[in-house]
């Protein structure tokens, strides 16, 4: 019962990380659009949208264990 609980908080979480990353890239595209573009905040911005990237695949890689072909 608790790796159905895991599993599905995973789930849950795995949804909420996706939509910040996608908020992330349209706030990341809008800001690069801008005339005066603050490189600083552009940057944290990517760094941040890459930790999510990389929450994303480890909560994807315990959800989807390898299979050993």
């Amino acid at each position: 019962m608790t790796l159905d609980v895991d599993d599905e908080w995973m789930r849950k979480k795995l949804t909420e990380l996706y939509d910040e990353h996608r908020r992330l890239d349209d706030i990341i595209n809008h800001i690069s659009r801008e005339a005066t573009v603050d490189y600083v905040q552009m940057q944290r911005l990517k760094k941040h949208k890459l930790s999510l990237r990389d929450q994303i695949h480890k909560i994807e890689s315990e959800l989807l264990p390898d299979i050993i072909a």
